[in-house]
């Protein structure tokens, strides 16, 4: 189900287009990215980590699904969901393994989504927790603006907002 994308900007290995067949790696993959962040927030119940396979299954085939990932050397790295909704792309699942962390992948996972969502999103749409420094940060230098935050247990989670920019001739 894996289909190359192409070699978008800085990545190192093609982009893949994952589907319901990736779900267990995926899962694999999420819950040891997620981990440190429940940590950090002091929540072992986030949706990422109470995601089941058949979730995750469910969610990888949904048509308004789009999902990217990277493989180095076979080994799923990292990975991304963009679901469409009306002119959102509304972003979630972004992860990277946790010892590919602070290598750029997910900067140029994300980055490279962005241009390979469907052309009717006009807009990305995602959210993270507050102590979530690293993501935070990335966000804020892709471009993205805090638009407000939600209560979430003892924390808040930060929503962002960042228009489609559009580059160059058609959006493919």
């Amino acid at each position: 189900m894996d289909r190359e994308l192409g070699n978008p900007g800085a990545l190192m290995e093609p982009l893949l287009r994952l589907g319901h067949a990736d779900a267990g790696e995926v899962l694999t993959l999420q819950r040891a990215a997620y981990v440190p962040e429940a940590r950090e927030h002091e929540n072992l119940d986030l949706p990422p980590l109470l995601e089941t396979f058949e979730q995750a299954k469910e969610a990888l085939g949904d048509p308004a699904c789009f999902a990217w990932g990277i493989r180095e050397s076979g080994r799923l790295v990292a990975s991304v969901r963009i679901v469409v909704d009306g002119e959102a792309g509304l972003v979630g699942r972004l992860i990277v393994a946790p010892d590919r962390q602070g290598h750029g992948l997910g900067s140029s996972l994300l980055l490279a989504a962005e241009t390979a969502a469907p052309p009717s999103v006009t807009v990305f749409r995602l959210f993270t927790g507050e102590r979530s420094a690293g993501p935070l940060r990335m966000y804020r230098k892709l471009g993205y603006v805090e638009t407000h935050r939600t209560p979430e247990a003892h924390y808040e989670l930060v929503h962002f907002e960042k228009p489609r920019v559009r580059t160059g001739g058609p959006v493919r």
